[in-house]
């Protein structure tokens, strides 16, 4: 019975923390980037684990979209070329279709030699992350 007790606290705040961290339920987060380098499902998970909720506080859901474009590959003598994208979109009034008016854009770029597929796609994560740190660092301060 006491091991109830203290677990439940424990679990449901566990549960709190983990909603925090999620993006808002409507918001728009659109990816389009080459399939070979990074899949949709994985491009759209970082955009949403990068984002902070005080982000979404100041630039709500309802008025903003974020999209992401990695493209790139392993070029003919082996070297791998990345370039990833991140922008920060309003949307529309009326159909909160995103318009592109960028308000905050930032990219980064790699190239790494003798690198394989799978080291390839890890550095397209990578600049992932750090041009959605770009964004995120230039709206809110930590």
């Amino acid at each position: 019975m006491s091991l109830t007790r203290t677990l439940a606290p424990l679990l449901l705040a566990a549960a709190c923390s983990a909603a925090l961290a999620a993006p808002p339920p409507k918001a728009q987060l659109i990816d389009h980037s080459n399939g070979n380098l990074i899949d949709n499902a994985t491009a759209k998970g970082i955009l949403a684990e990068g984002i902070p909720a005080k982000l979404w506080k100041v630039y709500p859901a309802s008025k903003w979209a974020f999209t992401s474009q990695v493209e790139g590959g392993v070029t003919a003598n082996g070297t791998c070329v990345v370039t990833a994208n991140v922008t920060m979109l309003p949307l529309s009034p009326t159909l909160k279709v995103p318009l592109y008016r960028p308000e905050k854009r930032a990219t980064a770029y790699e190239a790494q030699a003798g690198a394989g597929t799978d080291q390839c796609k890890e550095l397209a994560r990578a600049k992932l992350k750090q041009a959605l740190e770009g964004v995120v660092s230039s709206l809110v301060k930590s």
